[in-house]
């Protein structure tokens, strides 16, 4: 439920008004693309340019007049996952690669999100097509992107029911074999419903491809965001 919501937030901001907003999904796409190969390729020895990568995140969020506290408390969800690796590396006592494993996997995810909160969804997939990504590969992401709001309103049904009946915030076992059951019920109505929806699909004439992306000009304000933020992101990998 919590990631379904988080995902509908996301999905709000991304329809909002910005200077951000307005660029070309295509722009934005590969700036993000050579932001990511500058974390990835920053040495551990120069964590003051994390810093600045940081900033450099922080101006993206601003002028998307994104919030800056949900997108940094979204962002360290995947601190949890690199925190165990960047614990096993500690223990073997390099504390410098595992300080810059946790520093490149928050700013990854955090550029990803700005991204994604910056950027209609459809926007992005015609961005992706446009730049020739596997047709396969956007086919899944295409349809996990869908589904994954058909298991969101159904678990919001579901924990509706149970609030009503007085299920939620039991601690017993009981409670616990009640959930698990929960989530096998939420499964089998999932796949009813998407089922349903992939049926309807077909009887529009669906045929396994969705409709052509939507080339929009490449505007002069799109090629001198794209300029600046490649240039700023190449200058602060190899200049400071």
């Amino acid at each position: 439920m919590a990631s379904a919501l988080r995902h509908a937030s996301v999905e709000r901001w991304s329809r909002g008004s910005s200077p951000l907003h307005r660029v070309d999904a295509r722009a934005k796409l590969i700036a993000l693309l050579v932001f990511l190969t500058a974390v990835a390729t920053t040495s551990k020895h120069a964590p003051w340019i994390y810093a600045a990568f940081f900033v450099l995140l922080g101006s993206a969020i601003f002028l998307a007049r994104l919030p800056v506290m949900a997108m940094l408390a979204r962002a360290a969800l995947v601190l949890p996952f690199s925190a165990v690796f960047a614990a096993m590396t500690w223990w073997a006592g390099d504390f410098p690669t595992a300080a810059v494993l946790v520093a490149k996997s928050f700013l990854s995810i955090l550029a990803a999100l700005t991204l994604a909160a910056s950027t209609p969804w459809v926007r992005l997939l015609d961005a992706l097509a446009f730049l020739r990504v596997p047709r396969p590969l956007l086919l899944v992401i295409q349809f996990l992107a869908r589904y994954l709001f058909v298991v969101g309103n159904q678990v919001a049904h579901m924990r509706l029911a149970a609030q009503a009946r007085g299920g939620i915030g039991k601690s017993s076992l009981s409670g616990f074999h009640a959930a698990a059951g929960a989530v096998g019920v939420l499964f089998a109505r999932s796949w009813e419903r998407a089922d349903g929806i992939y049926k309807a699909m077909l009887a529009r004439g669906f045929t396994g491809r969705f409709p052509a992306p939507q080339v929009a000009p490449f505007l002069a304000r799109d090629v001198a965001f794209l300029c600046a933020a490649v240039f700023v992101t190449v200058a602060v990998r190899f200049a400071l």
